[in-house]
């Protein structure tokens, strides 16, 4: 396994004079011809002045970015997370993100400078836009992405012949939702999706599978239970990377986190015509913050992944650490089967 760091934070320009970039991360990646294009999630904040006041942005819909003034030490906010402030009325994001479109030519060297950007623009977007993903249906690049406001977190939709213009489809699922990757070709027919609801009192945070004829409405919403790992506690998994197919089936790369908020990457086979049925699931982690900048940061002990790229003897698994850079893991698809072992 060959692990580097490869966009750091402090190489990208925020967005006006007045904000930082806290973190460039979570990216979703695809080949497209003779390059790479990546989506980067680019979350950024206001610069503190104000030794009494914390400056929180969020964006409102026709009007632009709002700066709300915060104190910075009265009881009755809660800021234990620091990429939360609370009270019993409103929840704010420190920080706000947008997407920036990037190029490679060596899928390593992305170039910020002359990247697109793409901002959040209406109500249910009003926190920022976080964590796409992309896949290739046909000629045309679907994106699935989160979108976080005081309606909560929805699963949006966008569609581009080019990363240039982009046709937006709107909430596809229910609120709350994330985590949502779409298979990159019909199986039986119908259109597959992997996405992670939030929980009432009764729920776990699991990963759930859905069908649509259209890409728009989604239904028969399946649990998908055996996807919960069981070689050390977990408290949620989420869909990673978009799966990509195999002789012995689709491959799914996706997360887990512990009762800690640590970690880490597994895997899971999922029958080639039927992806309700999980065939073989990590035995162990795939991938785990073992490197400095994956174990200190914004978020310390933090993998996590949107986006990879298969050839025919490795993988390139492009990942967020601790919410402020992206690295990039190379696996050989041996060291990707040995991981694996079959369902009992």
């Amino acid at each position: 396994m060959d692990k580097q760091l490869i966009i750091d934070k402090s190489r990208v320009r925020p967005s006006r004079p007045d904000f930082e970039v806290i973190g460039v991360f979570n990216p979703a990646i695809i080949q497209a011809d003779d390059h790479y294009v990546m989506i980067a999630r680019v979350a950024e904040g206001v610069k503190q002045t104000d030794p009494d006041y914390i400056y929180v942005p969020h964006f409102i819909h026709a009007k632009g970015v709002k700066i709300e003034k915060i104190p910075r030490h009265s009881p009755d906010f809660d800021y234990s997370d620091p990429r939360i402030i609370k009270n019993t009325h409103q929840t704010y994001l420190t920080s706000v993100s947008h997407f920036r479109i990037v190029q490679s030519q060596n899928g390593i060297d992305f170039d910020f400078d002359q990247a697109e950007m793409l901002f959040p623009d209406n109500i249910y977007e009003e926190y920022g836009i976080e964590d796409p993903r992309i896949t290739k249906i046909g000629d045309a690049y679907y994106v699935t992405f989160s979108a976080v406001s005081s309606n909560g977190i929805n699963v949006r939709l966008m569609k581009t012949l080019d990363f240039k213009k982009f046709k937006r489809y709107g909430n596809i699922l229910h609120s709350d939702n994330k985590d949502c990757v779409l298979f990159p070709q019909k199986i039986n027919g119908r259109f597959y999706a992997l996405h992670r609801p939030s929980i009432s009192q009764f729920g776990k945070l699991d990963i759930w599978i859905a069908e649509s004829d259209n890409l728009s409405d989604w239904g028969n919403h399946q649990i998908m239970l055996d996807a919960r790992i069981h070689y050390q506690p977990s408290v949620r998994v989420g869909a990673g990377a978009v799966p990509f197919l195999t002789d012995q089936g689709w491959v799914v790369i996706y997360h887990s986190a512990d009762y800690q908020h640590r970690y880490h990457l597994t895997a899971m086979l999922l029958d080639a015509k039927d992806p309700h049925r999980i065939l073989k699931k990590s035995r162990y982690p795939l991938v785990m913050p073992t490197e400095c900048y994956e174990q200190k940061g914004f978020v310390n002990d933090v993998v996590f992944t949107c986006g990879l790229i298969e050839g025919d003897e490795y993988l390139d698994i492009y990942y967020g650490v601790c919410d402020e850079h992206i690295a990039k893991c190379r696996l050989t698809m041996q060291e990707l089967w040995d991981n694996l072992e079959a369902i009992r």
